[in-house]
């Protein structure tokens, strides 16, 4: 394979467009120089190059280093075109899974919209908070053994995988912060309880696999203050309840008084969304 290169500020040559039609119709969602490499049948050092020549004349998107996507066609400025946030995820973070806050949106269980991504990987991580393509994406590092109760949905022709809405509810109960706090959690919680997802079993199944005996003293204390109908539910949580003393919600320094049922310190004001206490 030749690749050739011009100066020229705009456009593109026949034989570079022809490479580039070949990863259009190739590719389907992020790829490496390595995969575009084995693409058009040549190195990935010549790949590599070919990749930064075509994303500095807009032919391509740089997501990040190593990783590019195709520009739609159509898009009226190529440079500013963004990949899908939760492909870029999905690429960038494997294996993962969207979770916390940002499941909660997709089953529809808030209404509140956050700007950052919440993702678990199982990927070393160095950063916490990393920004792609404008877009800030949240990670907790998980072990993949851990990464279950997921469904599966499509982006364009990405698999996704994003936590079921009983496996969005066990995380935020066992780490608040992916929910956006534990007032957030609670209206979350809420709202699941109320709807079509709610799956009292599961919720048993999944808090017992993830091994953290906290998220049923939270969600105990939480279906009493909602006077949510689930005995075996309640029971599950009463039996499951861990010795010791564990906050309500961990971020905050707050005393809080303490319920000896429950084993919390309960040091935040929730309530269910739209209504009374």
């Amino acid at each position: 394979m030749i690749i050739r290169y011009t100066n020229r500020p705009k456009g593109i040559d026949t034989p570079n467009r022809a490479l580039l039609d070949e990863l259009v119709r190739s590719v389907h969602g992020p790829f490496t120089p390595a995969e575009a490499g084995r693409l058009l049948a040549t190195d990935t050092v010549r790949a590599r190059k070919l990749l930064a020549y075509l994303a500095a004349r807009g032919w391509l998107s740089r997501i990040r280093s190593g990783l590019y996507t195709t520009v739609p066609l159509g898009a009226s400025t190529p440079a500013q075109w963004r990949e899908d946030p939760w492909i870029v995820a999905a690429t960038s973070f494997a294996p993962c899974y969207i979770a916390g806050w940002s499941a909660a949106e997709h089953w529809h269980l808030t209404e509140q919209i956050f700007r950052d991504i919440m993702v678990i990987t199982a990927a070393p991580i160095r950063r916490a908070h990393i920004t792609i393509q404008d877009t800030p994406f949240l990670l907790h590092h998980r072990k993949e053994s851990y990464h279950f109760g997921l469904a599966v949905v499509w982006r364009a022709q990405t698999r996704v995988q994003v936590s079921d809405p009983t496996r969005t509810v066990i995380d935020i109960l066992d780490n608040p912060a992916m929910g956006g706090g534990i007032v957030h959690v609670a209206e979350i919680l809420h709202d699941y309880l109320k709807g079509e997802h709610r799956d009292d079993d599961k919720i048993i199944t999944y808090a017992d696999r993830l091994g953290n005996r906290t998220v049923m003293k939270r969600l105990g204390y939480l279906l009493e203050m909602f006077h949510i109908d689930a005995t075996a539910l309640m029971k599950a949580c009463l039996d499951r309840r861990s010795a010791g003393l564990a906050k309500l919600d961990p971020s905050s320094n707050i005393p809080g008084r303490i319920t000896k049922r429950w084993g919390l310190r309960v040091n935040a004001t929730v309530q269910p969304r739209n209504e009374n206490p």
